[in-house]
């Protein structure tokens, strides 16, 4: 290893370091101070370049390809205020547990609080919102090989704290002083030696492996899971956002069939859809948020729940009527997430082991005859909403009626990305539990809509298969410009814009009776027209007005080699009324 300069040194030292290390990804937005950094990344044969030209695009498409590929993806940005457009990515990584190496760039200690330049306040910028935090250390002109293997092993630290228990992401920021070009410097001495700081570990092994083991359950864990399923006669599984992926899905669907109970799969939890569905279909639900409304149901005795807390808001307001039952939380970190404050048990050990464990006790077990019409409930339920939704998409065209078409279009094993304001809450309401796999992902961590473009152009350059993205007209026109990652990062995507003039999902609140200010102040109507966005971008476009339109629409642009942007025109305000008909027609007659 050999640099002109010490600030080339330490770029190129890292860099070589996180790849050894297993980083395989890194998004940049270009800039001056970050040229050390950007240069070491681009001269790494083992790391894959993703250039976005601003810093909230590419913090958004870094944590869409760390969301998707289920590993930590680099993130570099010069000083100053790009350093803050990271900001919203790194909040969401946090809350959606996802893997981020932040790494920004900064003044040296001469430079910060002296008036200079660019010259922002970046220590701990990120606060809370980071797993850890460090100010590296600045080049030195003549360093020991101690402070290079520092370095070394802070690049492999950093990595396995972002990947850990729980992932999410982690803060860098690195001090340069001139020259950042590789350029020499008069009186740096800077000679390779042979030590392990400045060579690395032989045959390209990382410095220092960090690794972690499954937490197995303990057996006072599964005595109280096992004697709670045996004797509840009305438990609930619901699986939440984000719950694990692997075998944990065949896993929970085992034990659903066997404890007898139903599953409430939240579109976002990796259960609703893939062939764990097949032998438990009678037990796998969905439309949930249609007929669980809480005055209309029991309350149940026992809830095994699995991932964050579910999107259905009136499920939430189910579980949270009454807190005398068993609520029992499984999460392999042990992180809280109980907005309802109802939890009995929370249990930080490994989902799908527990799962495996607690099914292998009741095998054979015997279920009662109250038990068993808990679940035929369920399944009632859930057979009433689909004719419902059926009956509504035969007479009328209205927003539900377009996430079960996507869905049923996709060819398997495509990527479904989300914007999470009404499009989410579509999928979650009307779209079927089915053994079709499917990949499903939004930014449900803090739930914002700004990066949505960039998250799932992201997403799909992780992954490499079919993408559809389907947001809100306001979720669109907030990331317009990470539309240039179509071409720049060559990412083919079909883009389905539901266009409801504004803020649709406000219509679901009580203010939306108000009007005014309704109208200007929340709905916020803007008469916008995305055709010329896809010109601008260089994708195909088309404006569907009707179901029938919206299906030839989209199977041509799946069938297409290029992007498209498929605009639907639809009306919030109908779409609500034609909602609150199906969830009152759901339980008319229960």
């Amino acid at each position: 290893m050999t640099a002109p300069n010490p600030s080339t040194l330490w770029a190129q030292i890292f860099v070589d370091e996180l790849a050894r290390a297993g980083l395989r990804h890194v998004c940049i937005a270009p800039g001056s101070r970050s040229t050390p950094l950007t240069l070491a990344f681009a001269q790494h044969p083992a790391v894959k370049v993703y250039s976005l030209l601003d810093e909230r695009g590419a913090s958004f498409f870094a944590l869409g390809l760390a969301l998707a590929g289920e590993a930590p993806v680099a993130l570099v940005c010069t000083s100053g205020t790009a350093v803050a457009n990271f900001h919203p990515a790194v909040i969401e990584a946090c809350y959606a547990q996802v893997p981020l190496l932040v790494l920004t760039t900064d003044r040296p200690p001469e430079l910060r609080h002296s008036g200079a330049n660019q010259t922002v306040d970046q220590v701990k910028l990120y606060g809370d919102h980071v797993r850890w935090f460090v100010d590296v250390g600045l080049p030195e002109n003549e360093p020991a090989d101690l402070t290079l293997r520092a370095l070394r092993s802070l690049a492999c630290r950093a990595l396995a704290v972002a990947a850990g228990s729980p992932p999410g992401p982690v803060h860098l920021n690195f001090p340069f002083r001139k020259p950042l070009e590789p350029t020499p410097l008069a009186g740096a001495r800077l000679e390779p030696g042979s030590a392990a700081g400045w060579q690395g570990r032989g045959d390209g092994q990382p410095f220092t492996r960090l690794s972690r083991g499954r937490l197995e359950p303990t057996p006072d864990q599964l005595e109280l899971l096992a004697a709670s399923l045996s004797q509840a006669a009305r438990g609930l599984i619901v699986c939440g956002p984000r719950c694990p992926g692997g075998d944990f899905p065949q896993a929970v669907t085992r034990l659903a069939r066997l404890a007898g109970f139903p599953l409430l799969a939240d579109a976002l939890s990796g259960v609703r859809f893939g062939p764990q569905i097949g032998p438990a279909a009678d037990l796998i639900c969905g439309a949930y948020e249609t007929y669980l409304q809480p005055n209309h149901w029991e309350p149940p005795d026992l809830i095994l729940r699995f991932g964050a807390m579910p999107i259905s808001a009136n499920l939430g307001a189910y579980l949270a009527r009454q807190t005398d039952y068993h609520h029992i939380a499984i999460d392999s970190s042990g992180t809280w997430q109980d907005e309802t404050h109802s939890l009995s048990h929370l249990l930080a050990a490994d989902p799908a082991l527990t799962c495996e464990r607690v099914a292998d006790r009741l095998e054979g077990g015997p279920l009662t005859s109250r038990r068993a019409r808990w679940p035929a409930r369920f399944a009632e339920a859930e057979a009433k909403a689909r004719r419902l939704l059926t009956q509504k998409q035969t007479e009328t065209f209205f927003e539900g009626a377009l996430l079960p078409e996507v869905v049923e279009l996709l060819p398997a094993d495509s990527l479904l990305f989300v914007a999470s304001s009404l499009p989410v809450r579509h999928l979650d309401q009307f779209v079927a539990p089915q053994a079709k796999p499917l990949r499903v992902l939004a930014n449900r961590g803090a739930s914002g809509i700004d990066g949505t473009i960039a998250s799932a152009l992201g997403a799909g350059a992780a992954t490499g298969q079919p993408l559809v993205l389907v947001c809100g007209d306001l979720a669109f026109y907030h990331d317009l410009n990470s539309l240039l990652a179509l071409r720049r990062c060559r990412v083919k995507a079909t883009l389905v814009v539901i266009n409801n003039n504004g803020g649709g999902i406000f219509q679901r609140l009580p203010i939306a009776r108000f009007d005014p200010p309704f109208t200007d102040l929340f709905l916020t109507p803007h008469d916008l027209n995305f055709e010329p966005v896809a010109r601008l971008f260089g994708a195909n476009y088309a404006a569907v007005e009707t179901l029938a339109d919206f299906r030839r629409a989209f199977e041509q642009a799946l069938a297409s080699p290029d992007s498209h942007i498929i605009e639907v025109q639809t009306d919030a305000a109908f779409h609500e009324k034609v909602r609150k008909e199906i969830m009152h027609d759901a339980v008319a007659t229960s």
